[in-house]
């Protein structure tokens, strides 16, 4: 009975620590597929945070972000902006309350970035690396 119990947990110890590793998406970031601009996760994190607004090209960027219950968003949050998703929401309110800054426009999911990013030369967006269409260009953030 204890050899069981001990390969149960065993068992159980190992799905447990790979379910984080499952559960994290791969995000890419996604650009018009004419967009020729340099990207990498630095220009990136200036590029939602509001410190820049022009692709490496000098043509205008426009970011998309994803709501703040996006797992997504908390992901690109933490990774790429190197914040929580509360001090990014705290930022942008400071920003907006000084009139320094505007934040990126949300929309609800992957499709509608893809969506967006697909119609308009001058988006970018994050998405996981699944939901990428021929539609856009993906751009590895790592």
């Amino acid at each position: 009975m204890q050899k069981r119990t001990l390969s149960t947990m065993l068992i159980s110890a190992v799905l447990g620590c790979s379910l984080p590793y499952f559960a994290n998406a791969e995000l890419v970031l996604v650009v018009h597929p004419s967009n020729d601009a340099a990207i990498d996760a630095k220009t990136a994190q200036r590029i939602f945070l509001g410190k820049e607004n022009k692709f490496s090209n000098g043509k205008e960027a426009l970011p998309i972000n994803q709501v703040p219950d996006s797992a997504s968003r908390a992901t690109f949050d933490t990774t790429t902006l190197e914040r929580s998703s509360s001090q990014v929401a705290a930022y942008w309110s400071k920003l907006v309350f000084t009139g320094k800054g505007i934040p990126p426009k949300e929309v609800n999911n992957d499709a509608e970035v893809i969506a967006i990013v697909a119609d308009n030369q001058n988006a970018v967006g994050y998405v996981d690396s699944s939901a990428v269409t021929g539609a856009v260009k993906a751009i590895p953030l790592n």
